[in-house]
């Protein structure tokens, strides 16, 4: 169970004054189960790959394959490859239109023609995952809740589709500190919990560095670099050189090291920095 991404480009406008190749010889495997992290500066590629993921865009050279099926070769399994991999935009809650939120929740799995006994089961089953209870939201208007509410209602209604693969992109854009640590929470659960595969899609190094176990770095449509979050975010010259930067507690801990304190060079979270320099100083003062 997998995704494969062999020898992938794409290119807009193709034949135009406008071509641009957004994707140029991408090769990627998803494995099942891992929290991946893709950054990359705008118009690196990041939004088009996720496109290709699903079937929602077909690569202009190479294929991707979902599960070991191959995607646009035939049509009639472009239905079951979106099902199976789950894409949730930016802003998908301007995308609720029902009156309740388990009427919402509902609208995938009743156009799959399912019986109202299994509707019912994946609206609950979905909107527990994402951390409502379900007998006081399920009457709610989504248009009364909050923006990471509403977020996480959206979120539900891809996961009543029970996709093996959870493809969010930019998921906290717009939501203020609280709604982004009430949703990534519940994203970091929903994969540990349901040992869903989950792609990420952030501008935030921060975000990737506590979230994710492998790092995608896209540049100019290529994959520029890969790995654990300590291996990209130890290389901060050359992030910084393609646009990107590193956590702000990376950036501190490596003016702490100039400075002379013998503290660990991969620190990438707030929590590790923190232990980290109360044993430096504890240390010092022995």
């Amino acid at each position: 169970m997998s995704i494969k991404a062999e020898n992938i480009k794409y290119i807009y406008s193709e034949g135009t004054p406008f071509r641009t190749v957004a994707l140029d010889e991408v090769n990627l495997e998803i494995h099942e189960g891992e929290f991946l992290g893709i950054i990359g500066h705008t118009g690196s590629g990041k939004s088009t790959l996720i496109q290709l993921l699903n079937g929602l865009e077909k690569p202009t050279d190479g294929k991707i394959t979902v599960d070991g099926i191959t995607v646009g070769m035939d049509k009639k399994l472009l239905s079951k490859i979106r099902q199976t991999v789950g894409l949730v935009f930016q802003y998908p809650e301007y995308q609720l239109f029902e009156e309740t939120v388990a009427k919402d929740v509902a609208f995938g799995p009743m156009n799959l023609n399912l019986a109202q006994d299994e509707i019912d089961r994946r609206v609950k089953e979905s909107l527990e995952l994402v951390g409502f209870n379900y007998k006081k939201i399920k009457d709610a208007s989504p248009f009364d809740l909050s923006g990471g509410q509403k977020r996480r209602v959206a979120i539900a209604g891809v996961l009543a589709m029970k996709p093996n693969y959870l493809v969010l992109d930019e998921p906290t854009a717009g939501l203020d500190p609280a709604g982004r640590n009430e949703l990534f929470a519940q994203i970091k659960l929903l994969h540990k919990k349901a040992n869903m595969t989950v792609i990420l899609v952030s501008h935030s190094m921060e975000d990737i560095a506590k979230l994710v176990d492998r790092v995608i770095v896209l540049y100019k449509g290529k994959i520029h670099m890969e790995g654990s979050p300590k291996q990209i975010y130890s290389q901060a010259e050359e992030l910084e050189k393609i646009g990107l930067g590193v956590p702000q507690v990376a950036q501190i801990v490596n003016e702490l090291r100039k400075r002379g304190f013998n503290i660990k060079p991969d620190i990438i979270t707030v929590e590790e920095a923190k232990e980290e320099i109360l044993r430096e100083v504890r240390r010092r003062h022995v």
